[in-house]
């Protein structure tokens, strides 16, 4: 073939490769031989299925216990997505309103699908599996997750994720390490009869305390809050951003809790008295918002939507009635 054969695109193309390998010092020949030997690319291997396939390591025999670990994974795997939208966003100095929406929508999107998806845990386990199978899992529990508490972190300013008991007496100048103590969720894991900290919850702060005291501190002018405030609060497009942190306050704090909640009393829930969680965790005071209400963006709400948070979706998704 001629060199005059050669496509004009095909030309260019190495240009620019010879321009940007050699910017770095490096020999645009090689990298073009190991072009020419790599084998292509499969689907398989790009996702690393057959790995991906095996990080299922069931405790017990139970078949449905897959599914419990499967589905785990699942929402860990959306957590992630979830994160890399706001972090973009958080690295990002002053995003423009438009990039801001887009990624809120991308995140609710996620969101939506982790709601909707529990009914794989509700509808889709055998009971009596759940409840012989849950006994090898002591004491872990959902409530480790690192990274949703990361996303919490990252969505809102810190006195917001204060318990509400500690907020009536919130210093104005209390720093991070001082809120980081009072976050909601440790409550949530404390045995049920003393008060003390459960297994579950040390397990938890010796494996993430430092990271969340960091995080805390990064995201503490570039969480969503935060840069809607220094940003939108006063921007022309200020009325879809509203109604995009709204459905993400939602989505977190109520229709996520409350999948929790609807799975808990299909499984543990039982008359007289509830079966404990794997972790100990107090699961019938911490799951639902009407007792927390934990709210990213409370100045979006008005008060009687604060007073009733979650309390509906209680009465219809869980016990089929109205209130």
């Amino acid at each position: 073939m001629n060199y005059s054969d050669i496509d004009e695109k095909v030309l260019d193309r190495i240009q620019k490769l010879k321009e940007k390998y050699g910017a770095s010092g490096q020999d645009l020949l090689s990298y073009l031989d190991g072009l020419l030997y790599a084998d292509y690319l499969t689907y398989w291997d790009y996702i690393h299925l057959d790995t991906l396939l095996t990080l299922q390591v069931p405790r017990t025999s139970f078949p449905d216990e897959n599914i419990f670990i499967i589905y785990h994974q699942i929402s860990e795997l959306y957590f992630k997505l979830i994160r890399l939208e706001m972090e973009q966003l958080s690295e990002a100095g002053k995003p423009d309103a438009g990039t801001y929406l887009m990624r809120l929508n991308r995140i609710n999107r996620y969101f939506e699908h982790l709601v909707s998806s529990f009914d794989v845990m509700v509808d889709g386990m055998d009971q009596q599996q759940f409840l012989a199978f849950r006994m090898s899992l002591l004491p872990s529990s959902g409530f480790q997750s690192g990274q949703y508490r990361l996303i919490e972190l990252q969505a809102t300013t810190l006195k917001n994720l204060v318990e509400n008991v500690e907020k009536v007496n919130l210093s104005p100048d209390a720093d991070e390490e001082k809120l980081i103590q009072q976050l909601y969720w440790r409550k949530g894991a404390t045995e049920l009869a003393t008060g003390n900290k459960t297994l579950t919850l040390r397990q938890f702060e010796d494996k993430y305390a430092e990271e969340f005291l960091h995080a805390a501190r990064k995201y503490k002018d570039t969480n969503l809050y935060s840069l809607y405030q220094q940003y939108f609060s006063e921007a022309d497009e200020k009325d879809a951003l509203v109604e995009a942190l709204r459905k993400l306050d939602y989505l977190a704090n109520v229709g996520w809790r409350l999948a929790h909640y609807k799975a808990a009393v299909r499984y543990l829930h039982k008359d007289p008295e509830d079966i404990a969680a794997t972790g100990g965790t107090n699961w019938q005071k911490y799951l639902p918002p009407r007792f927390q209400r934990t709210i990213f963006y409370p100045e979006l709400w008005s008060e009687a939507e604060k007073e009733d948070w979650g309390k509906r979706w209680v009465f219809k998704e869980v016990f089929n009635k109205e209130e």
